[in-house]
């Protein structure tokens, strides 16, 4: 295999021997097939790249570079390849409930190793092969994260629709002989991967340790568009309090023995459950945070201590606005609330969006759409500026879900509009206005 070279930086080490057009080989012998190999093989300060020309002619151009030198070479893609495709048909897939008509790359099922390691992407390892396998360890890229469900081959089989889903769980044990570590997550289905398998898999994933550094168990996620896809319950107050407290007793077992929890339920098992979240050093160093694990407490933790270490206690008149899914209302209100009580002069309405588009089952803020926000907000009271969270958007852009981008509905409601990291200081910042909106 080989990649091909779309251009070369000015300046750079390669810039007067390499050409864009041209193709790498190999560097140092070692064949480049990704952006993984020619990270790996271009450490080195001497290298010998095998270049092929337009022409067909193959020459061996010879660097020598600093440690913090980069080659220069530019190629048409990040991954300097095609993504991987998931080949499962997963019975809970959220991509498969989607409605028809939305932009064709929220369509794409992405199951790819490297955009586990570059990104924190989960891959299921059905897509990998013995020699992925022997990269991955070779490089020692870690930690990898793996979208687990069940430690039940059959079982696995049976919900991602792929044959090799059962067997390609032996690469776990691989990865975990070979010091790899290891984030998993389990999406929870009632009644067909909780319960007594949930016990299992959690002991099963629990053998690996220290390799397995957390476990995460997710509800699964239903909208209103599962057309002729498997029946699937979703999680109720009694279902979600049965997780919690099969979670809870294998911690207790587990860390009687390694000293430590590993495994955690997503908040949205709490607040269906009606139970608290749990304290700040119940989720050690947030493993799982974007999974939706701690992050209600972390964000509380930052907000409030934002407004404990803020100093104002008065500001010039100012009311803002928040939009936010049904999830994190009750926390957004709260926050809200101790701001204002704090600081005179700052006043705050929370709006809790329904998501109307994926149906009401679905309640965090990221899957909220720009047309949802649109239709409630329309005539409320929005002040000076309304606040979403950036998750909202797609990465990178001012764009919802639905391709209505900010400034579109910034002009339909007639409001500036802030989106925020999802982060307890941001917002507060922004509350208050302390940084720019």
């Amino acid at each position: 295999m080989a990649v091909k070279i779309a251009d070369v930086e000015k300046g750079s080490v390669c810039a007067k021997k390499i050409h864009g057009g041209d193709t790498l080989l190999s560097v140092n012998g070692n064949t480049i097939r990704d952006v993984l190999d020619y990270r790996f093989y271009t450490c080195e300060e001497k290298l010998k790249l095998l270049i092929r020309t337009p022409g067909g002619k193959e020459r061996t151009v010879k660097i020598k570079k600093g440690e913090d030198d980069d080659l220069g070479l530019v190629f048409d893609t990040y991954l300097m390849d095609k993504h991987h495709a998931c080949k499962n048909k997963c019975i809970f897939c959220f991509i498969d409930q989607m409605p028809k008509g939305m932009r064709e790359s929220l369509y794409f099922k992405d199951d790819d190793s490297r955009l586990s390691f570059l990104f924190g992407n989960y891959v299921t390892l059905t897509n990998l092969t013995d020699e992925d396998v022997d990269r991955i360890i070779k490089m020692h890229i870690s930690p990898v994260n793996v979208s687990v469900h069940t430690m039940n081959p059959e079982l696995r089989v049976q919900m991602m629709k792929n044959p090799n889903a059962g067997s390609s769980l032996r690469y776990l044990d691989r990865f975990a002989q070979a010091g790899i570590k290891l984030n998993t997550q389990l999406v929870l289905c009632p009644g067909i991967n909780d319960g007594k398998e949930l016990s299992y898999s959690l002991d099963e994933l629990g053998k690996l340790y220290p390799a397995v550094q957390s476990i995460a168990a997710v509800p699964v996620g239903l909208t209103k568009h599962r057309e002729n896809l498997p029946k699937l319950d979703a999680y109720n107050k009694t279902t979600s309090a049965a997780v919690i407290d099969i979670i809870d007793d294998f911690n207790a077992h587990f860390a009687y023995f390694h000293g430590e929890a590993i495994a955690f339920a997503a908040d949205e098992f709490y607040l269906k459950a009606g139970r608290p979240i749990p304290p700040e050093d119940y989720y050690g160093s947030y493993p799982q945070l974007e999974n939706g694990v701690g992050m209600w407490r972390s964000f509380e933790n930052e907000f409030r201590q934002a407004l404990d270490q803020c100093e104002l206690t008065q500001i010039a008149p100012r009311r803002v606005s928040i939009a936010t899914g049904a999830a994190a209302f009750p926390l957004m209100q709260s926050l809200a609330q101790a701001a204002c009580q704090k600081i005179d002069g700052l006043s705050v309405n929370v709006y809790e969006i329904k998501n109307d588009f994926f149906g009401e089952s679905v309640t965090v803020s990221g899957l909220l759409t720009g047309q949802d926000l649109q239709r409630q907000l329309t005539g409320q009271d929005l002040g000076e500026v309304l606040l979403i969270s950036e998750n909202m958007l797609r990465s990178g852009e001012d764009v919802f879900l639905d391709d209505m981008t900010v400034v579109q509905l910034s002009e339909a409601l007639g409001v500036p509009i802030q989106p925020n990291r999802v982060d307890g200081f941001d917002l507060f910042e922004t509350m208050v206005g302390l940084s720019p909106a």
